[in-house]
């Protein structure tokens, strides 16, 4: 039977009558290309000929487990470009102006120098690119905001020799002109051609927030700094552009042939290469032909368009100079009204043929260079161009374009699958896509490149002399140094697959001295058959083996790279930090009571215990503490794990807000793109209908409440998880009710509620760090459940789940079979006298044993079972008591099933349990 994979999801089999082809992508095998929208029968053959471009038998994309990805370092701090050196060295520059360099041969990581930036408004240290001629001129290129009273962003030139770079050997190409005052747009990439010349993107660098819902064209009086005109789509302008020049040997650079103005000035910047974009963040040179590819950040704005609203991201493509529309129009060249921020009318849109620059703001040519539309481009909604590229906030990337001829001897080089394909990845949405373009450079499909990778917010990618592929991730939150923030290798194997690294470690974090015993007995191959070797780097020491053990005598942080070899030469890298000086805090919970099972109206005693080796002396008042009543059951461990400011009562709700792309522009405590959402606590605490208001907001977006910069929409979310979401952020502006750090609590709470619910007490502390290792937090917490337990719940065994239906609904119930058996993990005993035991005679009847810790362990109870026969099924149930030898302590539970007759299987049928005290 033949299948055809559409939209590298969907499968449509030989017993259809016909298929309709609208683009055929897969991330496995797509064997075959097929010309869009056509409709075949399943007979049907399609002629070869109409492959675009395509090879018939040829087009296999490769197994994703050729792939490696390895993390070679880890914990930066707002990673923005990298540099890949001949000797694969990484130069890694970070925002706040600290230049790292990856030591590929020590696998260690270390800053070698610090630019004095200006940081604000996403401004900062932003790009590096290394010089063709690397290996004789140890040349290196930075653009930073110059840190001072001077309102300039600077391009500059350094050598670097040794691993170090000599500041002294400044040399400044450009300084371009900026504004401070208000937020956003920076860019700031830098690249090099295949020709030599050196291209710069710059950002608009406009106010965006006070757009009331349109692009920043605002003209009136004392408004440059919100008119995208002035900057932009100024020819005489460096901002909202993309730069071309050729740099000199003395520290100059050169006009050359070919860029969007002459050479003179007279009508624009002759470095101006391409004008009209927003924020051009990361583009790329096709080394063939010499494309110029970059995504463009789009604005969130309320016009409509084409798809939803006019706040498409876009994907370019730059065959030749021009204008690329914005602030007049985006995607396909669609128009914004002309909006006059003082009568708050709109007028008509320009022509894209002819567009004019009017603005008071504007210093050069008036008459535009026709608009080019964007290659791709999609909203914050789904996208019925391109499904693949999904919904919500969006932030594009260009990446590169690869050519297999260009690493003939490149020992990790892509497949030729991959030859003549454009890499176009998204900060926000996660994703990397493999874009196909025909002969001509036009959009042909696209499809996901290594969709497992999961690369935590990407910010540059780049293809290294080896043919591997090294990204950046930028990690978590904005604005802040992330532990998952780092630098990412990826090779690909052709015969022989490379092993894969993985590290365990018992503990990351503590005092010197500290013993950590390391383990690499989760790395795996592929290729059967392969013995693997070990050798770790840690610190200048070397070590083989699968499991070592280090002592780590100072206070400090330490990378630890652990190198994983097969027989062939394969080798797998992985990385991970130990930070030595701040133990993390120790938290308990003690009672006397029962600590699995709630009773109603009993009384439950506890007492809360912090201690910390730095810390000394606790702070009472920094412990937090609470107690409460959930009205779920089955969720809970999934809801405690993501109760991460000790809010459970809405633990399952933040983990469905970290599921979104919220925290990209919301973090807890510091204005971020968006406020805080502390702040946003503040503001509506107290208020009637502050709930259902902010959920409305989630949903349809909007600005003006928090400055202009528009909140993108959410359309598809539940009405109720948006409520859900807008009550968790409500909740972090409620007083906290500390709890007595020790004390009795009455359990009233479930009573009339129903057989589910569980009572949580949960107590926290956060330490204040250490010898320059940050603060560390950690909690306990002592879950009561309901002692009634349905016996289809159990943890492990080998019993078969049967469900009975009854006239008012159904039971569902265990078969307990002969030699079979099933457990609850970890039950306090303390106190449980006897279990009471619903279950049904129907069958051969047997003897159910209670042991303590496994399924052999010691006896504590049991229960003869009679054999027999219900009249009905349904209804014939009984309730025995199985008594309990005294047991103390936290044990796994087992009932074991048995009958002496060893042809007799099934026993008996068992519906719940329930502790007794």
């Amino acid at each position: 039977m033949s299948t055809v994979k559409l939209f590298s999801g969907l499968f449509l089999t030989g017993a259809l009558a016909s298929v309709t082809v609208f683009n055929l992508f897969t991330d496995k095998n797509p064997g075959k290309f097929y010309p869009e929208n056509k409709t075949y029968a399943k007979s049907e053959s399609p002629d070869k000929s109409q492959f675009i471009g395509k090879a018939f038998a040829d087009t296999s994309a490769p197994d994703s487990s050729r792939f490696t990805h390895m993390m070679l370092a880890q914990g930066l701090d707002e990673p923005m470009e990298m540099a890949i050196l001949p000797n694969l060295d990484v130069v890694i520059v970070e925002r706040k102006g600290a230049v790292k360099l990856y030591d590929a041969e020590e696998k260690q990581i270390k800053t070698i120098t610090h630019f004095n930036v200006f940081s604000g408004i996403e401004d900062g240290l932003l790009g590096v690119a290394v010089d063709p001629e690397f290996d004789k001129n140890h040349w290196l290129y930075f653009y930073y905001g110059v840190g001072g009273n001077k309102n300039v962003s600077n391009l500059e030139r350094y050598e670097m020799t040794d691993g170090q770079i000599d500041m002294a050997s400044k040399k400044v190409l450009l300084e371009i002109p900026t504004q401070r005052t208000y937020c956003c747009h920076s860019a700031g990439y830098l690249t090099f051609g295949a020709d030599g010349l050196l291209y710069l993107s710059t950002g608009d660098n406009t106010n965006a927030e006070e757009i009331e819902g349109h692009n920043p064209t605002d003209e009136r009086p004392g408004r440059r700094l919100s008119d995208g005109q002035g900057t932009t789509a100024n020819s005489k302008d460096y901002r909202g552009k993309i730069l071309r020049i050729k740099p000199e040997a003395d520290g100059t650079y050169s006009i050359p042939d070919g860029n969007l103005f002459p050479k003179d000035g007279s009508t624009g910047y002759p470095e101006i290469y391409v004008m009209g974009c927003r924020n051009p963040f990361r583009l790329s040179v096709d080394p063939k032909n010499n494309f110029v590819y970059w995504g463009d950040v789009g604005p969130d704005t309320n016009v409509p368009a084409e798809e939803n609203f006019l706040s498409y991201d876009e994907i370019n493509q730059a065959r030749k100079p021009g204008f690329f529309g914005y602030p007049y129009f985006l995607g396909n060249n669609e128009g914004f009204p002309k909006y006059d921020f003082e009568t708050k009318k709109e007028g008509p849109k320009q022509d894209p043929s002819h567009p004019v620059n009017n603005s008071p703001n504007n210093t050069g040519v008036k008459n535009l260079p026709a608009a080019q539309p964007a290659m791709i481009w999609y909203g914050k909604g789904e996208s019925k161009r391109w499904p693949m590229v999904g919904k919500g906030g969006a932030s594009a990337m260009a990446g590169p374009v690869y050519y297999s001829d260009l690493y003939p001897n490149a020992k990790y080089k892509l497949p030729a699958y991959y030859d003549g394909k454009l890499f176009i990845y998204e900060w926000i949405r996660k994703w990397i896509m493999a874009v196909t373009l025909d002969k001509n450079g036009n959009y042909e499909s696209m499809e996901p490149f290594l969709p497992d990778l999961k690369v935590i917010a990407p910010m540059d990618m780049k293809i290294a002399p080896d043919g591997a592929i090294y990204m950046l991730a930028y990690g978590t939150n904005w604005f802040a140094k992330n532990t998952d923030a780092g630098l990412i290798r990826v090779e690909y194997s052709e015969g022989n697959r490379n092993p894969m690294a993985d590290i365990q470690i018992d503990k990351q974090y503590g005092a010197a001295p500290m013993t950590v015993s390391f383990s690499a007995e989760k790395s795996r191959d592929y290729d059967p058959g392969d013995k693997l070797s070990f050798e770790w780097k840690i610190g200048a020491k070397k070590v083989s083996g699968s499991k070592v053990k280090h002592v780590f005598t100072k206070p400090g942080i330490y990378d630890v790279a652990l190198t994983v070899s097969d027989p062939q030469g394969g080798k797998g890298i992985a990385t991970v930090q130990v930070k030595v000086g701040n133990t993390p805090p120790a938290v308990s919970i003690t009672s006397t009571a029962n600590k699995s099972f709630y009773w109603d109206n009993t009384i439950f005693d506890y007492k809360i215990n912090v201690k910390d080796a730095e810390d000394k002396a606790i702070e009472k008042s920094a412990i937090t503490a609470s107690f409460n009543y959930l009205p779920f059951g089955k969720d809970l461990a999934s809801a405690l794990s993501g109760a991460s400011h000790g809010n459970v009562k809405y633990a399952a709700t933040e983990k469905l807000y970290a599921s979104l792309d919220c925290k990209a522009c919301h973090t807890m405590d510091t204005k971020s793109i968006g406020p805080a959402l502390n702040e946003i606590a503040k503001r509506y605490a107290g208020k009637e209908g502050s709930d259902k208001k902010l959920a409305d907001k989630i949903i349809k977006g909007g600005s003006g409440s928090w400055g202009t910069y528009p909140m993108p929409p959410h359309m598809d979310l539940p009405e109720k998880d948006a409520l859900e979401i807008s009550r968790y952020i409500l909740s972090l502006g409620e007083e906290k009710k500390q709890l007595p750090l020790d004390g009795s609590l009455k359990l009233t709470e479930h009573v009339g509620q129903g057989k589910e619910g569980a009572y949580v007490l949960l107590a926290g502390y956060t330490d204040k760090g250490a010898n320059g290792i940050e603060a560390l937090s950690n909690s306990s917490h002592i879950v009561l459940r309901n002692p009634l337990i349905q016996m289809e719940d159990y943890e492990e065994g080998s019993a078969n789940v049967v469900i009975a239906t009854l006239n008012t609904g159904y039971v569902s119930s265990i078969w307990g079979k002969n030699g079979k058996y099933v457990s609850f993990k970890q039950i306090d005993f303390t106190h449980i006298k006897k279990i009471k035991i619903r279950l049904q005679e129907q069958g051969a009847g047997g003897l159910i044993e209670v042991r303590q810790d496994t399924e052999k362990g010691t006896l504590i109870g049991s229960l003869p079972v009679s054999a027999g026969q219900p009249k009905d099924v349904k209804t014939d149930w009984k309730e025995f008591e199985i008594s309990l030898k005294p047991t103390t302590g936290i044990h796994d539970l087992y009932f074991t099933f048995s009958n002496p007759g060893k042809s007799q299987v099934g026993l008996f049928f068992l519906d719940w349990i329930y502790f007794e005290n």
